[in-house]
């Protein structure tokens, strides 16, 4: 399964919007879990079996309490039994679909 989330804090103390620290904290979790993962600017995707990604994502979001009175979580999952490497392969494919669709001339509108 994939599952992609975003966790972060809020009602901290001394009034700033930035919540690096609280995400460095997550996702140096995510990382030594190592189980594969992608972060960008907005969500960290991990890979793995069920109760082993959200282990992951229990300990991160535990992490990022320390820095505030509440935490918001948000999870996308992509629940697909016997498949692995999807962190990547579905990457590689829509990469493929849009090279191909780039060799297919565009209709006139």
């Amino acid at each position: 399964m994939l599952v992609a989330f975003s966790v972060a804090p809020s009602g901290g103390a001394g009034g700033t919007d930035s919540v690096h620290d609280a995400v460095a904290a997550a996702v140096r979790i995510v990382r030594d879990s190592g189980l594969p993962n992608h972060t960008d600017s907005m969500f960290t995707t991990i890979e793995g079996e069920w109760d082993e990604v959200f282990d992951v994502i229990r300990r991160a979001t535990e992490a990022v309490g320390q820095f505030g009175s509440r935490v918001s979580l948000v999870l996308k999952a992509d629940i697909r039994p016997g498949h692995t490497g999807e962190l990547t392969g579905k990457v590689e494919r829509l990469e493929t679909a849009i090279e191909e669709a780039g060799d297919t001339p565009a209709q006139a509108g």
